[in-house]
Order: C-alpha cells, then structure tokens, then sequence
C-alpha cells in the first residue's frame, strides 16, 4: 500500500500490486501515480525554484541585450510542469506494466495482517491476500485548528498546480517547505510574508538558518517571528476562469506581547508539518503498533513492524529522515532482502539535505547543535569561511554572502562530521562530499582538495577554531561514549 515508492516494485518478484489512491485536498487538488515527490514534492519544487533563478539570471545577464521589464507567466509555467509530471506519471505505469506489477488505483486498508480491502473512487470493493505487506503511505501537509483555514487556505500539495498566480502570499510555517515556496514566490516576483512561531528550520544547524532568512530579508520577504495566526475571512472570491485569486483577510497574534495585527494577501499557504497518512490504514487489525504521538509505523532496523511480515518505508516510518531519495534506497534495500538473499540495511547517517531557498543550502552530517550535544562542546572543532560567490561580484550582490563549515572530531584526526555549505548550487557542490563522509575524510583531506566547480571548497581549511578538544569531559553525550567504549569502529578509529 503505497502513495508513490515504488522501489520495493523493482525486484524479481513472483506476484506483485500496488495500490495507489490520492485523496483530494480540501480545495480538490489531486494527483496521478509516483506520490508526493513526483507530482507536488522535490520535482515541481524544484522547477519552480529554477524558474524563479532564471528570473535573476535575467537581472545578471551582462552583455545580453533584455527587454527593460521582463514579466513572468504563472499559467504558461505551471502548465509546462505539469505537462512533465503526467509524463512521469504515465512512465510508472508503463513501468509497472512492463514488470507485470499489478497496479490497483484504489485506498487500502487492513482486515488482517495478510489481507488488504481496497476501495475504488466507484466505491468498489477488492479483497487482496498477501504474504507480505509493505507500508509506503508517506505524509500529508498539516493544517492549523483555525475555522476555515482548510476552505480558504493552501499547503505544498496545491501550490503547484494552482489556475491563477498566488498573488500576494502568506506563507505560515518555518520548515524547509516554508522557506522554499517563500523564496521560489518572491524569486517569481510576488510580494510575499512569512509568519514564524519560533526558530527557523529545525533541525538544521542554526547558524546557516538564520542566514538564509537575513538572504531572504534582503530579498523582500518580510518576516513576522512570534505570530500565529488566528482567524481567517474571504473578503473577495477568486476567479480560476479569469485567472483571479481570492482576497483573504489574516487575524494574528503575537505569542509574548500579545500583539494582534491584520493584512489581506490574495494566498495562504500553510507549511506547519507533515502528518502520515496512517489515520484510515486500519493499522490495528493487523496488529501494527503505531507511535500514538504522530501515528508514525515503528520499525525496527530492518524496516519490519511489530507483525513480522510488515514492513515500512519512507516518511511513513516513525523517527527515520523523510526524504524521497532516502526511501527508494530503503525500498531496494528491503526487496534485496526480502528476495535477493541480501542483508545490508540502510544507513541513515551522512544523507544529503538540501534547502532550495534563494540561496541554496547543502549540508551533509551534524549541524553544529547536535554535534555539541553528542560529543560535547570541548569534543569538536569547527572550520568555516564567509566567501563571496564568483557569480556575485558582477552584479555587486554583496560581500561574503556565501558561509561554508566543517565541524570535526580532533581526537579521532579530525574526521569531518559535519559539512555545511550557503551558496549557489548548493545542491549540487555537496552531493559529492556525502560519500567523502561516509568513508570517515578527515579535515586533511579537504585541505589537499583541488575542486575545479567551486574553490571555495577548499577554503573550508582557512577557518576558525572555536573550541578546545576533550572527548572525556563530562559534558561528552552519552552515545558518544558508548561508542567509544563499546563500539570504536562505527567512529572509523
């Protein structure tokens, strides 16, 4: 029961299905086969944010002869996308044809733990028997509990697919969603806020995060820290048929002070978290022991549930890092071993993350806060450099906008644990360097680095120290002695 892996399809199998149902959102938007990635994640999101590039490319563009006011076509864009999202959409079903999966377009759920009922949008019933079950089910944007929000307000599922230009935009929400669809609007030439509760991005190292939202200042995007919102009015429907967005009229309040302020946008957006999608699964009468805190499948190492012949992947899962890519290789992984006489199981340590914001965040291990509380603030050693970027002097975009940090254990020769990187391409200079981790690269190793793509890289090695190292300290995380102690190897010693 899936909405979109389908990497535990790809093994030699004797009898497949898949069953795939997309619900409507509150406003009707849906979706074909390939879930949240393909068709309202990281494919969409990234087109748009490089649409929303090619916009200041265009700014950039010395010695290129422009009109003096360059205008951007929401419809024509959105239009383009989605044209290439139903392309994908129709390859996984020629896929799954051509592996002879059987591909079941209705909602499942459990009657036991080895039969499923489906249900068709015809309200058509299907009993399926399996031997083994796996549970892709994936997330689902969260809404707050403000009366109307669901009726009037949007969330990443719908943005991309919307029949008229957002127009002015409240985005609510500090997670990388937030920030993204913030940075891609306002790149798009939409006046766009962003309401925060607390901190941005977390679980990111806090120092880069908060340089992405001064990037973002710097940009236009106005920023509200403390407020939430509280009450939402129409004051004027929208139009699809004449491309009119609606005009919304947001109460909010300040957390502290208690402030109240009020302002009308034509779109909001809501990016608070994500919920999984196991409310309706009927997890219990399989027996599935679920988180009771977010619903979330609790597995083991193996991917494998309570009931030993259900498994889980993706953002389904309880405590594991939802990213796509992440969940195809848990997805091979657990096939291989299900039928390919494997028994290797997903590391998830050293995972890329990318934050596509104006300006690209890319950051491969422990942010400097997680690195403080497992090895202790005297356990580390931090390398960084402000830098401008090449593509930035032209323009005069500003000095030493670009941030990178290496964060690094000096009693095991500083092997790097944490890679962190602010700039252009982001995405793409530290996707090279997550292997480099993997494979235990001291700090040594980058300073013998000669990067043809970006030579800041290598500037890594003209940082800071900031602390001392004592790894036998008492503020030293108990994990990180216990690997120490009991398991040394895991640390590449």
């Amino acid at each position: 029961m899936t909405h979109g892996n389908l990497s535990i399809t790809s093994s030699p199998l004797k009898k497949v299905a898949v069953c795939d149902f997309v619900k409507p959102t509150p406003i009707g938007t849906t979706w074909g086969l390939g879930g949240t990635c393909v068709n309202v994640g990281c494919i969409p999101k990234k087109l748009l944010h490089q649409s929303a590039l090619i916009g200041k490319y265009l700014d950039d563009a010395f010695g290129w002869n422009t009109p003096d006011k360059v205008t951007h076509d929401w419809n024509k864009m959105v239009e383009k996308i989605q044209e290439h999202i139903k392309s994908l959409n129709w390859r996984y079903r020629v896929r799954l044809k051509d592996e002879k999966v059987d591909f079941i377009n209705a909602y499942a759920s459990f009657l036991d733990s080895h039969n499923l009922k489906t249900v068709d949008k015809r309200n058509k019933e299907r009993i399926i028997t399996a031997r083994h079950i796996v549970i892709a089910k994936g997330s689902c944007p969260r809404y707050p509990s403000i009366p109307l929000a669901k009726e009037y307000c949007i969330t990443s599922d719908d943005i991309f697919s919307l029949p008229h230009s957002p127009g002015k935009t409240l985005c609510v929400g500090a997670s990388y969603i937030a920030l993204e669809c913030a940075g891609f609007l306002k790149g798009l030439g939409l006046e766009v806020e962003v309401m925060v509760h607390y901190i941005l991005l977390r679980g990111f190292d806090q120092q880069i995060a908060e340089l992405i939202g001064k990037s973002m200042k710097e940009e236009g995007v106005k920023f509200y820290r403390g407020f939430v919102p509280i009450k939402i009015e129409k004051v004027e429907d929208g139009s699809a048929s004449e491309e009119k967005p609606p005009t919304l009229k947001v109460t909010s309040k300040h957390q502290e002070s208690g402030e109240i302020r009020e302002d009308i946008y034509n779109t909001v957006l809501f990016a608070i978290g994500r919920d999984a999608c196991t409310d309706e699964i009927a997890a219990d009468k399989a027996g599935i022991v679920l988180n009771p805190l977010n619903g979330k499948v609790i597995v083991d190492e193996a991917e494998r549930t309570n009931v030993k012949n259900i498994f889980g992947i993706g953002d389904v899962l309880d405590g594991k890092l939802e990213l796509t890519p992440v969940g195809i290789q848990v997805g091979i992984q657990l096939s291989r071993r299900m039928y390919g006489g494997q028994d290797s199981l997903m590391d998830y340590n050293n995972v890329l993350k990318t934050v596509y914001a104006a300006i690209e965040y890319g950051s491969v291990g422990f942010s400097k806060e997680a690195a403080i509380e497992i090895f202790g603030a005297d356990g580390i050693e931090i390398y960084h450099k402000h830098f401008t970027p090449l593509e930035y002097t032209l323009p005069k975009k500003g000095d030493n906008v670009g941030y990178a940090k290496l964060i690094c254990i000096k009693s095991l020769n500083e092997r790097v644990v944490g890679l962190h990187y602010f700039g252009p391409n982001a995405g793409e200079i530290t996707q090279g360097f997550a292997l480099g981790l993997k494979l235990n690269a001291r700090k040594a190793d980058f300073d013998n680095l000669e990067p043809a793509a970006e030579p800041e890289i290598k500037k890594f090695a003209q940082g800071v120290v900031f602390s001392k190292i004592n790894v036998n300290g008492s503020d030293a995380h108990p994990l990180w002695k216990f690997l120490k102690s009991e398991c040394p190897g895991t640390l590449g010693e």
